[in-house]
């Protein structure tokens, strides 16, 4: 077999991503050239993890984000066990960590409270790594950067506009982004804003960041339209009220043409078709939605081997 030389990877074992900011500007850059890599030749990293087990811990439902961790740790000759409910339901966060660092070399966690992944990350002896928490979803961006780049090249002085609810997902967006050079505009209706402290740490990247309430404002110029669901999983009591106030933020044809021609359309899945974005947009030829899905393995087998 052409075995790929593990000099090739940056070794940050012991190292958690409970964050965004957890990973440095120069580990994300070569984390996603490791991803593009491994995305060409992935014959070449196919015993790389060999004999190494991962902890799959999901207190939420996940279609991408668990199967593509699967098939991550076991394209990269290890394995995975998976344990589904919630974390502390029977002893305390800390003895979770503390029993599943001698058995596997990682724990994978999707979580309601970023609490929870904290917890986790400061007990345990291996990694841990942030599947989706009420406040980062760190794997799907990095999965959005290495599309825009696949698509849009160098990715300094580039703007993404997202509309739509201010959540993990925006804020994940935000902090990794703007690291790489490029501009964000987010368009959310009043109270429901990215938190104000992710913002200011954005903008001490110093790339462009604006807040407002006028998806149209937040579009204009855009090379890529981001939008997310209006109501995630925990916020289904709020869903009548969410409706309300997103009604115009969902992403049409009209909003689209905002954009610079040929924007990309962008979504993490899953989507409500007809609520934030229209069908028309999903399936145009602007929409890299599953290249993005795509995307979430080859980031992670990347995040893998440099934490593993």
């Amino acid at each position: 077999m052409n075995k790929k030389p593990i000099d090739a990877v940056w070794k940050l074992a012991g190292r958690s991503l409970t964050k965004d900011l957890d990973l440095t500007v120069a580990e994300v850059s070569h984390l996603l050239e490791l991803a593009l890599e491994v995305k060409r030749d992935p014959a070449a990293f196919a015993r790389a993890l060999g004999g190494r087990y991962l902890a799959l811990l999901f207190e939420k439902p996940s279609l991408r984000t668990r199967v593509t961790f699967e098939l991550s740790i076991k394209q990269l000759g290890g394995d995975s066990i998976l344990s589904v409910g919630p974390v502390a339901d029977r002893e305390p966060v800390k003895d979770v960590a503390r029993n599943l660092d001698r058995w596997t070399n990682g724990i994978v966690a999707r979580t309601f409270q970023q609490e929870t992944l904290d917890e986790l990350a400061r007990w345990s002896t291996v990694p841990v790594i942030n599947a989706l928490s009420n406040l980062y979803h760190p794997c799907q961006a990095l999965a959005d950067v290495l599309t825009l780049r696949e698509h849009l090249g160098d990715l300094a002085g580039r703007k993404l506009a997202y509309v739509g609810d201010g959540n993990n997902v925006a804020h994940s967006l935000l902090l990794t982004a703007t690291r790489l050079g490029v501009s964000v505009a987010a368009a959310s209706p009043p109270g429901y804003e990215p938190q104000a402290e992710i913002v200011a740490r954005a903008r001490e990247t110093g790339a462009r960041v604006a807040v407002t309430n006028v998806p149209e404002e937040a579009v204009a110029g855009a090379d890529a339209v981001y939008t997310d669901v209006w109501a995630s999983m925990g916020q289904e009591k709020q869903r009548t009220e969410r409706l309300r106030a997103f009604e115009t933020y969902r992403v049409t044809e009209k909003l689209m043409s905002v954009a610079r021609p040929g924007a990309l359309f962008m979504h993490c899945l899953p989507a409500r078709r007809g609520e934030e974005v229209t069908d028309e947009v999903i399936e145009s030829p602007q929409s890299v939605i599953f290249d993005q899905a795509e995307n979430r393995l080859h980031v992670q087998k990347a995040l893998l081997l440099m934490l593993l």
